[in-house]
């Protein structure tokens, strides 16, 4: 007997093996029918899915064979690896001094007739093979042949569907993890913004109540603006927290409201420069949607309108419109504009374009990647369109 000598690469031929996570594991229906088809079109007692690993050969499908593994000094599917592009075929190992005096020959299970077809990763590592076995000498035809590397191609197919399923789910869980640690992380920031703010509203109303005979129209308008503020940030901050735990609060939470009354509200927490104008192109009408995403995403589009406008005299225009499936918002300001190449790349997660605004500082990049997750969250879509030097228009729409 010949020992199969270990491939010029078999430390990376190891590892590639290895990152389909499917040594030792359960029987599998898919695999089992396909050694089931091999061996009734070979027409062959048995049919097994082979993988060798360091020391052994390990079978992920075996049929016609009680045992799950062999040593791999007496596997002939580790000498069939060598060649990767060749079908190994064995018409008789009786008379084949590789294998002649092989325990798997001369005892159970008694392997005469042998041919394997190399499993073949598409990097190119041969993993294993699909092989056909038979306890007296014979020879495959051509069509058998065929229909034997047809089928290893499946089974590569299927370990790389399970690869990939392997490696979606270890990125839900480190997503799983992430939104958890994200969770705790709202709740703590929550708490540590919510008592400063309960203290500005607190005094805010103190100060109404003690010094509203003493304070002037405008005194006591400044400090209605302070307590509306603040209970409106409060209040904002309790419905994010909720977001924070599912999105699916977003379409479990919507309301009907009136754009105009919401559009105001969201003006009142906009820091608009005294020689911007902000002109509002819509009629009274009323929409179903969740109030705090709706005032998230203007807050950041308006923002940003007024941020990235390099112009003395800034203006922004907010236009609504409606259709039977869906309400379209659109916010167009005469900035400084995007040019095209990064009309994409802007809605990307921490992105920004290196640009100062107006206050000479640099974006988070969480903006408009926060404005584009809220919109796909309410069943909408979110698009730029701009000429760079006169204008940048953010059109999002809301499913009804």
């Amino acid at each position: 007997m010949i020992k199969p000598p270990v491939p010029e690469n078999e430390n990376e031929r190891l590892a590639a093996l290895n990152s389909y996570q499917i040594l030792d594991t359960l029987p599998e229906q898919g695999f089992d029918e396909i050694t089931l088809i091999a061996s009734e079109i070979c027409q062959t007692p048995i049919s097994l899915v082979s993988l060798i690993d360091d020391d052994r050969q390990w079978f992920k499908s075996n049929k016609g064979l009680e045992v799950t593994q062999t040593p791999k000094e007496l596997a002939f599917c580790a000498h069939a690896i060598l060649e990767p592009e060749k079908v190994m075929v064995v018409p008789d190992a009786q008379i084949d001094e590789r294998f002649a005096d092989n325990p798997l020959v001369t005892g159970t299970p008694q392997v005469v007739f042998y041919t394997g077809v190399p499993l073949i990763n598409p990097d190119g590592y041969a993993l294993g093979t699909l092989c056909v076995i038979d306890h007296k000498a014979r020879q495959l035809n051509n069509a058998q042949i065929l229909a034997l590397k047809a089928l290893a191609n499946q089974v590569v197919a299927q370990l790389e569907l399970k690869k990939k399923v392997n490696e979606l789910n270890a990125v839900r869980l480190q997503l799983e993890e992430s939104n958890q640690y994200l969770e705790k992380f709202a709740i703590m920031a929550a708490h540590d913004i919510r008592n400063p703010l309960t203290n500005i509203l607190l005094t805010g109303q103190v100060l109404k109540d003690r010094f509203k005979d003493k304070l002037d129209e405008k005194g006591n308008k400044f400090l209605d603006i302070i307590n509306a503020s603040s209970y409106k940030l409060i209040s904002l901050l309790e419905k994010m927290l909720d977001y924070s735990k599912s999105s699916k609060v977003l379409m479990q939470n919507r309301e009907e409201v009136e754009v105009m009354q919401l559009l105001n509200d969201v003006l009142k927490l906009v820091n608009l420069p005294v020689a911007f104008t902000i002109n509002i192109l819509s009629r009274p009408i009323k929409i179903i949607t969740s109030v705090v995403a709706f005032e998230q995403i203007m807050t950041n589009l308006l923002n940003n309108a007024i941020r990235y406008n390099n112009k003395s005299a800034g203006v922004i225009q907010i236009e609504f419109t409606a259709d039977n499936w869906f309400y379209t918002f659109t916010i167009t300001d005469n900035g400084i504009g995007i040019a095209p190449e990064n009309h994409t790349k802007i809605f990307e997660p921490m992105t920004t374009l290196g640009t100062k605004d107006r206050f000479d500082t640099q974006g988070s990049g969480v903006g408009l990647s926060t404005v584009k997750s809220l919109v796909e969250a309410l069943g909408g879509t979110v698009k730029v369109s701009s000429v760079v030097g006169e204008f940048t228009a953010f059109t999002f729409t809301l499913k009804r």
